[in-house]
Order: structure tokens, then sequence, then C-alpha cells
């Protein structure tokens, strides 16, 4: 149906086209047969005048000879030429049409005025002697004029067949110039209804439709310019869908983080509120139970706290409010530092942590204390997640191309399903839910981890095979810098 539109719109512009051009070919077909007919008419009465006039003169010079008779003139009558010669006082001496007796004085007559004041004159009139439309031509023929009379009919005759050629040439003309106004319009109509036609999908929204093979001259130009904006309209469409399904998928997160939000809420403060009903209720005076009521207060008090904490930092990075204070950083320092935050919790469960160097002239350029946080989440997880008596390794590699640095975490814990591995990054995502309650976890570490090195242009990563252990890692960019590294700092690695 659509195709069927386009024809029908393009026949409709060109049948217009056409119809227009017909009618000013008819204007100009008309002008052409008025102007050729005054033409034709004006240069017959020229040429002819011409030819009458030189005829008087022959006919003068016969006349001047010696015993000339009028039989001699007998030629003049048989093609209808009409001779009359006048004195120099108008009388009329001699004519082949007429009794010059009865003829009245031609002194008067406009073509002998002229004749016999010495020039040639000439005249187009009816006479009123044979009641017949003439041509006169006079010229001077001493001792007066003569003058030749062609019947006016003959001439329109031969204007008539002049005016006929004229005209069908003109017809031929005209013929030759519809066909190419009708190939014009053909092209013409074709461009404009393909614009027309990609205009009207543009206002349908159709913004990936284009005109194929733009011409050249305006409506190429124009053809061009239709094809411009819809690319321009594609792209902003594009933008905005893209804005649109961002800002779905920013509602959905408002929407599922005020869920996690309210859930991981709801089960320490039911926590709290229960116990201290229950301690308020008399249990505070139980020496059985007021510790123990007191003390699991407080363990959901804590994590209420780290909950709260974690929930402003995410928040902070998020909205990129989070300013960082970069510097040029010393690898194996930063590892160092943050392993001794957790050698003691570590020690606890019987885990051991052990730290492989990196090359000890490697440098980053880094918050101290957002990395900090991020290896100490990714230590904080290790620790919770490995089995008593494991042992966690921690280190950094430069990695090909000399551009980052990767520093990892390792343990041999329980290990992450392959399935739940692309989502570990997310926030309250949880593999174990009801373990890392157990533990203590947020669900917000890994995603605060994420943003973190995501705000020094690092990346994340994990690998990891069930009941084999995982690897978290992430990347920092390298400084070039001296090689210098803190006293004692290269003693407390092992070799990898």
């Amino acid at each position: 149906m659509r195709w069927y539109n386009t024809f029908a719109l393009t026949a409709r512009i060109f049948l217009k086209l056409l119809g227009a051009t017909l009618c000013v070919l008819l204007v100009a077909l008309l002008a052409a047969d008025i102007l050729a007919s005054k033409v034709s008419e004006g240069s017959h009465h020229e040429t002819l005048v011409e030819q009458v006039s030189n005829q008087c003169e022959t006919v003068c010079a016969l006349m001047a000879q010696p015993g000339w008779r009028p039989e001699s003139l007998r030629h003049l009558s048989n093609s209808g030429l009409r001779l009359t010669r006048v004195q120099q006082d108008g009388r009329v001496s001699f004519d082949t049409g007429a009794d010059t007796t009865r003829m009245e004085n031609h002194a008067s007559r406009p073509e002998f005025a002229a004749a016999l004041r010495g020039s040639r004159g000439s005249d187009k009139r009816r006479s009123e002697t044979t009641r017949t439309e003439y041509l006169y031509v006079a010229v001077p023929c001493p001792p007066g004029a003569v003058r030749l009379a062609l019947p006016w009919n003959g001439v329109i005759a031969q204007i008539e067949s002049t005016r006929r050629n004229m005209l069908g040439s003109i017809v031929l003309a005209f013929f030759s110039a519809l066909l190419a106004a009708a190939f014009f319009a053909h092209s013409v109509s074709g461009k404009l209804g393909g614009i027309i036609d990609l205009a009207s999908k543009l206002a349908e929204g159709r913004y990936g439709s284009r005109i194929a093979s733009p011409g050249a001259g305006e409506l190429g130009q124009l053809e061009r310019r239709l094809n411009d904006t819809a690319e321009k309209l594609e792209k902003t469409s594009a933008e905005l869908h893209r804005d649109h399904e961002e800002l779905l998928r920013q509602e959905q997160i408002r929407k599922d983080f005020i869920m996690n939000v309210s859930h991981e809420l709801r089960t320490p403060l039911a926590s709290i509120q229960g116990y201290t009903e229950t301690l308020l209720g008399g249990a505070l005076y139980d020496n059985t139970y007021n510790l123990r009521f007191l003390e699991i207060i407080r363990l959901n008090t804590d994590r209420l706290t780290s909950l709260a904490g974690d929930l402003l930092t995410l928040t902070h990075l998020e909205q990129k409010a989070h300013k960082f204070r970069f510097a040029t950083r010393h690898v194996n320092t930063v590892l160092l530092d943050c392993a001794d935050s957790f050698r003691l919790i570590a020690s606890r469960r019987g885990i051991a942590i052990h730290l492989e160097a990196a090359p000890d002239n490697a440098h980053v350029r880094a918050d101290e204390l957002a990395v900090h946080q991020a290896l100490g989440n990714l230590l904080d997880n290790a620790v919770k997640y490995s089995n008593e008596g494991g042992t966690i390794y921690a280190g950094a590699r430069p990695l090909p191309g000399g551009q980052f640095i990767e520093f990892y975490v390792r343990d041999n814990g329980i290990g992450i399903p392959h399935e739940d591995q692309s989502r570990l990054f997310e926030r309250f995502y949880r593999v174990d839910k009801a373990r890392s309650r157990e533990l203590g976890g947020t669900g917000l570490g890994l995603a605060i981890v994420k943003h973190l090195i995501k705000g020094h242009g690092g990346e994340t990563g994990v690998d990891s095979e069930p009941g084999r252990g995982s690897t978290f890692k992430f990347t920092l960019p390298v400084t070039a810098q001296p090689a210098t590294s803190a006293p004692g700092v290269q003693n407390e690695f092992i070799e990898s």
C-alpha cells in the first residue's frame, strides 16, 4: 500500500507539472501564431511593394520607348496586375482596368501623391471603381507617374500559405517541447515524490529512511539536506531512546535499592526491637540471658552502622560526589599496609595472609584511602569466606603493555558458581544470603570496590571455581617513579 501511495503521489505531481507546462506551451503557440501572421503579412507587404515597384519602373521604361503600344502590357493583366498612369496634374491618362474618361482625378491618392512628389508611394485599400481591395504601388514616371495595383486576395492566400508553413514548424516544435516537458515533469515529479515520501516517513517517526541517490541541482541539494535531517533525527531519537532506557534502568535500580535497603534494615531492627522488648519485659534481670541479648543487640547495631556507612559511601561514589586525592603510591607499601590491618582478624580463624611482591619500582596513581578501602574489602571477604586454617594471597603484578598494575586477592575458600560471577559487583547481591548475613556482610562491599576503582580509571574482575577458591582483582594506572621502597617492606613478601 505504501508504494501505491507513493506512485499515486508522483503521478499527481507529474500530471500537474505536465498540465501547467501544456498551458504555457499553448499560450506560447497562440502568441507565436499571431506573431507569425503579423510577421508574415508585414514581410509579404514589404516584399510585394518592392517587387511591384520594380515592375512599375520597368513599365515606365517601356512606356518611354518610341512606338510602344498598350498590347505590350497585356502580360500585366494576365498576371492580375492593374496598370494606371496619371499626368502631373493627376488626370488619368491610361488604365488597364477601367475607362479613363469616367475616372476621377487621382492626385489625392496617397501612392500618387508620393510619386508625383518624386518618391515611391504605396497604399492598401478598396477600389471604388472595381470594388476590389488592392495593394497600390506608384513610382514617378515623367511627365507624371505610373501605378500597379495587385489584388489583395492573392496576397492573403500567399500569407496564409506562409502562415500555415510557419504554424506547422511551430506545432512540431510544440510537440518536441511537450516531450521535453514530459521528461522534465517525470524527473521532477519523481524527485518531489521521493522528497514528500521521505518527509512523510520522518513525520511518522521512521528516521532510518533515506533518499537513495540524491541528484544534482537545487532538488538534489534539498534531497541531501533531508537526508542530513533524517540522520540527525535518527541520532537524536536513538539518544532519547537510550536516555529513556537509562531512566527506566535508574528507576528500577532506585526501586530495587529501596527494597533491598528496607529488607536489610528490617532484620536487624526487628532483632533489636524484639530483644529490647524481651529485656524490658523482665529478662533484663535474668543473668542467664541479659548479657547474651545485649550482645545480640550490639551486633545488630554494628551491622546497622556498617550498612549506613556503606550506603553513604556508595551514594557519594555513584553521584560522583566523592573527592579523590590522587598521588603517586608505592605498590608494595600499599599491599603491606592493607595486609597488616587484617592479619589479626585472619589469625583468629587460623588463616595466613601471604604477600606476593610487585617489582619494587612499581608505582600507581591513586587515592591511598580509596585503594586501602578497596583492597581491604577484598581481604575482608576472603577472610570471611575462607576455610579455617586456609591461606590468603595478596599481591600485585604489572599487566602487558606496562600501563596498569593489577592488584589481586586469592583465597582457597568455597568458590563462586559461574552463573553468579557476573553479578557479584552489584549492590546487595549475595551468592549465599544466609551465610552472608551470618558473617555480618552488608552486600555493598564489592559494589563499593567497583566504584572506587572506576573512579581511578581501572577495572574490577573475578576468577573462581566452586570448591577451589576465588581470585578478586582490580587494576590501577601506572606512574613512572624512581625506585624507592619503605624500609623493611621487601622482607615481608614471599616469592610468588
